[in-house]
């Protein structure tokens, strides 16, 4: 999609995405005590070495939330943008974590998802209790011609998506845009109130969950597509460095 647009200027409509990610955030904020990991200080503002490309990456963690990841990335020229909100939650609780990413190619992009932490082949009582109350508002997007629904082509990627997930294209409309709004907010209100009612995890099986939580948060970031754009645009050497900073692979502060 990226090599078929033409320049187009994205500022304000990258603004708007942006200012919904930090409406989320707040939410995150007012819930759970978070503080920054220095490892991707470095990070609060990059840039490519040649062209306009820029980002920011910042990682957080805290008692409750192993990783937090709140990242814009922007090529002017091209008029492309992408921006995550993701949060992995700590092993003391199994609520789903959950996934936000925005972007624009030009045509508007989301993905929106509660990334399973239990097998939802054989665990019944989890799928009925975290996937069920999404299914209804995933059956009105595949029914809304407003809205493309986006394959992936990359097995790992369709893989780990829910059956839930929100992963979708539309053109850039006031419309869209308010129903993205609406249906991020609804995604995260419900999830606060799970993790609020959740049951702890029993200590003998906490270090097997932190386990599956940290394979599937490095794969996810390894084996993301988007990882060859980051290449053409920043270069090898720092799209690795942003890669392991999605995933936390030297990250300081330990949980």
């Amino acid at each position: 999609m990226i090599e078929q647009q033409h320049p187009v200027d994205s500022t304000a409509i990258f603004e708007r995405l942006w200012n919904i990610t930090k409406e989320l955030r707040q939410k995150i904020d007012a819930r759970f005590e978070l503080q920054p990991d220095p490892s991707t200080k470095d990070l609060q503002t990059y840039k490519a070495q040649v062209g306009a490309a820029h980002g920011s990456l910042n990682t957080f963690t805290g008692k409750e939330i192993n990783w937090l990841v709140h990242s814009w990335l922007r090529e002017p020229q091209s008029g492309f943008c992408n921006m995550h909100l993701t949060i992995w939650l700590g092993s003391h609780i199994r609520v789903p974590h959950l996934a936000f990413a925005f972007a624009t190619v030009p045509h508007l992009f989301f993905y929106i998802d509660y990334i399973a932490r239990s097998d939802l082949f054989t665990d019944l009582d989890y799928l009925d209790r975290y996937y069920e109350p999404a299914n209804e508002r995933y059956l009105s997007f595949t029914n809304d011609e407003r809205f493309q629904q986006y394959i992936s082509k990359t097995l790992y990627i369709r893989q780990v998506q829910s059956q839930t997930s929100l992963c979708y294209t539309s053109p850039v409309t006031e419309e869209t845009i308010a129903a993205l709004s609406s249906v991020a907010h609804e995604m995260i209100d419900r999830w606060l109130v799970w993790v609020d009612e959740a049951e702890p995890v029993p200590e003998s099986e906490r270090a097997a969950l932190a386990q599956r939580d940290l394979i599937m948060r490095r794969a996810i970031a390894e084996r993301d597509p988007d990882n060859k754009i980051a290449v053409r645009l920043f270069g090898e050497q720092m799209t690795d460095k942003l890669v392991r900073s999605l995933w936390g692979a030297d990250r300081i502060i330990s949980h």
